[in-house]
């Protein structure tokens, strides 16, 4: 299905009942996120509020909240679209297959943008307090727009097909924003739009951006879609929607004729504001930071526009179904881009960023029969120094070689791992070096540490499936739990200082060596506070989550029996992780209990929204 327009692509869904309306009169503050993620999380429908309180415009979330109703919306492309990325990571393939590969070469004619003219009875002016002015958290800063295609071009090399359409959050009031004339544009480290702003900084000249809301759904998918090097997302997202990207320029600005709201505006350098708090994808709320103000030239809109949002918290949420979508379009693409390298996989339950999984190979020495760690060791460099893959905090890597299984298969992949990890070697650490933005783990905004973790040998040892007698004896922790083979989680006190945890690992360590020998099954020894695994529903999602979210490899990873030897650290026994809540980390996420009973009324009240209840 080829829509035209985003009001197309809801029909077809509610034809097909992956949409319903609420007609009832909603809240932006607060109410309508609340309802999004109790629907999302009983893998409900879109979701189409038809009556916001202070606003005549509608709004639309959970489009892309079940990875079946993204691939009805793309059914008539979405094969042409995984060949068309295929051959543009491997060219010979169309050599190889000629008769398969015919259409899409139509396909590709047909993404290419096309230029038009801009109506004044297509879009209307209306000011940033017109929008429906969603607030999702408690702690946010004010409204932000959460499905923005965000464009701007090189300042190089003007023209679409050297621009760069990201999905950067918008934050449309609050702090210290003027009202209807400043927003604020948040982009994290190894984004594109970056690379112009640097460049008109550089010529002392504004960045001239666009923010396109709503479309085809093609057009959001694009904005967040890793693409090879030299392809256009707006290429993409007309080949993906079966449809050419329509634009116009209107004082300078290139405008979505497609999209149902524009923003346009200028960031000029150095200008930045406090923005944030936001409640984020990691599951925490990411903090007041300044970040470029975007001062408002002209908002247009469609007069029926209707405005997509997506809520984001601790995953899963509709961004994980989102991820799900891009691997099945992009398949190997990444790996394509790094030789050696078979498989990525950037874990969702840890928060995307925080931990990467990955296969490699080991062709350096064929003649040996015993390998250790080498290739694969310069393929987790490279991988650490491509675009937002350096973002990783914790990558494993394991040599395919050993036939590891799949790498999305996440603890069945650790278990291969921890089986081949030899703890006094395989440890590599990167001090003092670059961090997701979002991550509060490290020593301040954007800078903490990595830890490699390269699996390059035969198995070396069986986990224990078990939780060892041992960890009952202890009076210096309480609440052990094997959280997976060969991973045990112990509850400690509330973290203090970093002086006070050096004492209490000192005292953990010297208790743990004394058992070594009864420990040779277990890799990982995770120091918690106050989650209860033992009742927890998920409990390996929750050690994901809770390890690699809330540590800092180089100030949070111990070892029993550790050492430094030339420069590098290793340990005789099991790694400890604490990944205890720290002072410097940001709030968790957590729903309102007042917002969570008003929303009631509309489970009771809507005989279609009941079932979701």
């Amino acid at each position: 299905m080829n829509y035209k327009n985003l009001q197309e692509c809801l029909n077809d869904l509610e034809k097909n009942g992956h949409l319903i309306r609420i007609q009832e009169e909603v809240d932006p503050n607060l109410e309508m996120a609340a309802i999004h993620l109790r629907v999302f999380e009983k893998n409900g429908p879109a979701l189409l509020f038809e009556n916001i309180k202070g606003c005549k415009f509608k709004a639309v979330s959970n489009l892309f909240g079940d990875i079946q109703r993204s691939r009805f919306m793309f059914r008539g492309t979405f094969k042409h679209m995984q060949d068309l990325v295929q051959l543009r990571n491997n060219p010979m393939e169309a050599l190889k297959h000629p008769l398969r590969y015919v259409s899409t070469g139509f396909a590709a004619f047909k993404a290419l943008p096309k230029k038009e003219n801009f109506s004044t009875a297509a879009f209307k002016e209306i000011s940033i307090s017109d929008l429906p002015l969603i607030k999702h958290w408690p702690m946010d800063g004010g409204a932000f727009v959460t499905l923005p295609q965000v464009y701007s071009e090189d300042p190089d090399q003007s023209g679409v097909q050297n621009s760069n359409l990201g999905m950067y959050r918008i934050q449309l009031n609050g702090n210290d924003y003027i009202s209807n004339r400043e927003i604020g544009l948040h982009y994290q480290l190894h984004r594109g739009i970056g690379v112009h702003q640097s460049k008109s900084n550089a010529k002392n000249m504004p960045l001239k951006v666009s923010v396109f809301v709503g479309g085809p759904p093609s057009h959001s998918l694009a904005a967040v879609m890793p693409l090879p090097e030299g392809m256009s997302e707006l290429t993409f997202a007309g080949a993906l929607g079966g449809r050419r990207f329509r634009y116009a320029y209107k004082d300078g600005y290139c405008v979505s004729l497609d999209a149902d709201f524009v923003i346009c505006g200028e960031v000029h350098p150095f200008e930045n504001k406090p923005e944030g708090p936001f409640g984020d994808h990691l599951g925490y709320y990411s903090l007041k930071h300044p970040f470029p103000v975007m001062r408002v030239h002209k908002v247009y809109a469609k007069e029926n526009g209707i405005w997509p949002f997506t809520v984001v918290g601790r995953p899963p949420q509709e961004d994980t179904a989102f991820g799900a979508l891009i691997h099945e379009l992009s398949g190997n693409a990444i790996p394509k881009e790094i030789p050696g390298v078979r498989e990525i996989h950037a874990v969702d339950a840890a928060g995307v960023h925080p931990l990467l999984l990955a296969r490699g190979s080991e062709r350096y020495t064929p003649y040996l029969n015993h390998k250790t760690p080498s290739e694969i060791l310069t393929q987790a460099n490279h991988i650490l120094g491509t675009g937002q893959l350096s973002l990783a905090k914790y990558l494993f890597i394991a040599a395919e070689e050993h036939n590891g299984p799949d790498c999305h298969e996440t603890e069945t992949f650790f278990e291969h791992v921890f089986e081949r990890l030899d703890l006094k070697r395989d440890l590599h650490f990167y001090t003092k070096t670059s961090i997701d933005t979002l991550d509060y783990s490290g020593e301040k905004l954007n800078e903490g540490s990595k830890l490699v973790a390269a699996a390059g040998t035969e198995k070396i040892r069986s986990l224990s499936s078990e939780l060892p007698g041992v960890f009952n004896t202890s009076p210096l922790f309480s609440d052990p739990v094997l959280l997976m083979k060969g991973v045990v989680g112990i509850k400690l006190k509330t973290f203090r200082n970093y002086s006070a945890t050096h004492l209490e690992i000192q005292e953990l360590n010297a208790w743990f060596k004394s058992k070594i020998t009864e420990l040779e099954g277990i890799v990982q020894i995770i120091v918690y506070d106050e989650h209860n695994f033992k009742t927890s529903a998920h409990p390996f999602r929750d050690y994901l989550w809770i390890t690699y979210t809330r540590s800092n490899p180089s100030h949070d990873i111990y070892g029993v029996d550790e050492f430094i030897e030339n420069k590098h650290w290793g340990c005789f026994g099991p790694m400890l992780i604490d990944a205890r809540k720290k002072p410097h980390h940001a709030p968790e996420l957590k729903k309102d209990e007042n917002i969570a009973h008003q929303i009631e009324r509309f489970f009771k009240k809507d005989a279609v929204l009941e079932k979701w209840a």
